[in-house]
């Protein structure tokens, strides 16, 4: 059976389908100078053997599409309970669970009543999970088998097992309901991708960001060569600074090419081994923590103030229960929410330094 097509391999459908659509023009460029293919130059941005522009546009639409469902109930659920949800990505190699062990047990210090929990994503194996529990922090594995990437089912399903096995202090019961033990506290839970730098960039998990983890042995071009994964991430980490006198990776260059494909994207230099930038990257976490990824639920938002206010923020309303939560905008719209207020900071800055030069 093709995978692809749905047709037998050697039925008269599929020759047909294949005569049909092989050539199909504008599917492939070629540099006329040098010969160099370009396979994404189609409607769909993508070419599979035996399929149609039409037909992959319209598949991966269906396919989308029932995902992004599901990633809609994730970050609804998500944002009702204060988790922020943050999706790590990368190419195999990164850094990422030695990141994510060194956070742990840096939040130990700095947040000690923040709850961590971690949704580990890889083909095989239980390795990284395993590590993320010998810090003490809940994990649960999630082996995609052939699969590149994790999607939002699969993400809904560990959640589930974090629930069920008391990492996230919920409890169900036989009609679905779950308690919320911890009210109205803050948690975070880290899903670590599967290591692939094409594939995730698609999928929406129902994460409140992409954090895009570069270490600096792969190569400062990477945002160019995977441009749609550096423009759907809000962050990306340049890990393994501590390698830098031994490779060769101009750091200037790298952060101009990710900010050629994504202006807005906010980058920070880490080193996991040593801690250079780890306080940086706890910063921004205890921001994104507090940042309202949607409409504030009433009289939700936390005190302002500097270093690590992870606690809890206003109070429940006076019958216990959980604020009714406001419409959730779009992710461009909170985007444009996002940028609009960064626009804003700086102008403010730019207004007080010619003030002081005003008065020099």
């Amino acid at each position: 059976m093709c995978v692809v097509c749905g047709c037998s391999d050697n039925s008269p459908a599929h020759a047909r389908h294949i005569q049909t659509h092989a050539g199909e023009a504008g599917v492939v460029q070629a540099n006329p100078g040098n010969g160099d293919l370009h396979f994404g130059a189609g409607a769909a941005r993508v070419s599979v053997p035996g399929m149609s522009q039409a037909r992959a546009i319209k598949l991966e639409t269906d396919i989308l599409g029932a995902n992004n469902r599901v990633a809609l109930q994730n970050r609804t659920h998500f944002e009702a309970h204060f988790v922020t949800a943050l999706n790590l990505v990368s190419s195999p190699g990164s850094g990422k669970t030695t990141l994510l062990c060194a956070t742990i047990e840096a939040l130990k210090t700095h947040a000690p009543g923040l709850h961590v929990a971690v949704i580990e994503g890889d083909q095989q194996t239980s390795f990284d999970a395993d590590r993320i529990r010998a810090t003490g922090a809940p994990a649960i594995q999630v082996n995609t088998g052939k699969g590149c990437h994790l999607d939002a089912p699969m993400v809904s399903a560990a959640f589930a097992q974090l629930h069920d096995h008391g990492h996230h202090g919920h409890d169900h019961h036989a009609h679905g309901h779950h308690d919320h033990h911890h009210g109205d506290e803050h948690s975070l839970l880290f899903i670590e991708n599967v290591g692939n730098l094409v594939c995730p960039a698609v999928w929406d998990l129902g994460e409140a960001a992409k954090v895009a983890i570069l270490s600096v042995t792969e190569g400062e071009d990477k945002p160019l060569k995977y441009p749609d994964m550096f423009a759907a991430s809000q962050l990306m980490v340049l890990n393994k600074i501590d390698l830098l006198p031994h490779v060769k990776f101009d750091v200037t260059r790298c952060i101009e090419l990710a900010r050629r494909v994504n202006p807005a994207i906010e980058i920070l230099q880490v080193s996991a081994t040593t801690g250079e930038g780890m306080d940086a990257w706890l910063h921004w976490l205890d921001h994104e923590i507090h940042r309202p990824h949607a409409p504030p639920l009433r009289g939700s938002l936390p005190p302002e103030g500097d270093g690590f206010a992870l606690g809890r923020p206003g109070g429940e309303t006076g019958h216990g229960h959980h604020r009714r939560e406001e419409p959730v905008p779009s992710a461009s719209e909170a985007a444009l929410r996002d940028r609009v207020a960064q626009l804003e900071a700086e102008l403010a800055q730019a207004r007080a330094a010619l003030s002081t030069d005003a008065t020099l």
